[in-house]
């Protein structure tokens, strides 16, 4: 069925992943993220820097306020302002940041399920 939702409506909710700044939350926009196939909003506190980590899956996601940071291990950092995009292959040791002093609100959409694996 067709979906309209205002942002003020997305019910954002804890993931269980945090550092010192915080815990990544999650709004669902279709699909369940811990099940399967999903198009989900991240809100991450300003200042947040991930461990070093991967995801089974491949996953897209566009920067939609903030400025963050998507960066495989050894690769120089790339900012990543409000309208920005990236591509963060499977099985792939990463970072993810939130550099802006505001939080950051990112859109992904996966394929399938979501898992945060720390890097061995």
């Amino acid at each position: 069925a067709s979906v309209s939702t205002p942002a003020a409506k997305i019910a954002f909710g804890g993931t269980g992943i945090k550092t010192g700044a915080g815990e990544l939350k999650a709004g669902p926009a279709y699909g369940n993220l811990g099940e399967g196939k999903h198009g989900t909003f991240i809100r991450m506190p300003a200042g947040y820097v991930s461990p070093l980590h991967t995801h089974t899956e491949e996953y897209f996601g566009v920067v939609i306020s903030g400025i963050g940071v998507n960066a495989q291990a050894g690769v120089e950092e790339v900012a990543l302002p409000t309208g920005s995009y990236w591509f963060q292959r499977g099985k792939e040791d990463h970072v993810t940041k939130c550099i802006s002093s505001t939080d950051c609100l990112f859109f992904i959409y996966q394929p399938g399920k979501f898992d945060y694996l720390l890097a061995r």
